[in-house]
Parts: structure tokens; sequence; C-alpha cells
């Protein structure tokens, strides 16, 4: 488990409140970046969030920092070009899905 036992439950939920998918926020913001749609939709924009993070792998954190500060450039670099890649698939998949339900 995360968080340990003997924790009051008040202190238990904030600190399992910081744990979070580093992959969430540079996800979102590239689909805001990659799709005018997105910026207009929330049910696209979360749409397509979702499939692009299920694409990528979970790196979870309590603060981003603690990321960034363990990676490389190089990693770094790596990491933004897989978010793009993935977000562009997604957004593919949900506009091809969208475009199959309207026709059928």
């Amino acid at each position: 488990m995360l968080l340990s036992v003997g924790r009051r439950r008040y202190e238990a939920l904030s600190q399992r409140d910081s744990i979070h998918n580093y992959f969430e926020q540079m996800v979102i913001d590239q689909v805001l970046r990659a799709s005018d749609r997105a910026n207009s939709d929330s049910d696209f924009l979360a749409d397509v969030a979702c499939v692009a993070l299920n694409r990528l792998p979970p790196r979870y954190v309590r603060h981003d920092v603690d990321m960034t500060f363990f990676l490389t450039p190089d990693e770094i670099e790596n990491m933004v070009d897989k978010v793009a890649h993935a977000v562009n698939d997604a957004v593919d998949y949900v506009t091809s899905r969208d475009t199959e339900s309207k026709e059928n």
C-alpha cells in the first residue's frame, strides 16, 4: 500500500490526493495544442485524453519536480515525443469513432 497504515484518515486522504500520473497534464496540454475541437468540446478532450493515457505507461508521482529532477534531457524529449504520438493517434481514433457513429 502506498500509505502507511497508522496515519489518521484525513492525513491519508490528503496524501492520496497528491498522487497522480505524471503524463496527465502533459497529455491534456498536448490535446489542447493538437486539436481546436478540444478547446470547445470537453467531452472530446476527455475522450482523447483517456485514449492517449491508456497508450502510455503510467508514471505515478507525488510531485512533478520529483520526476523531472531525475530525468535527462533526452528522456524528457522522448516522453514529449511519446505523448505527442499518443495524442495524435487518439485524436484520429476518437474522430473516426465519431464519424462511424454518425454514419450508422
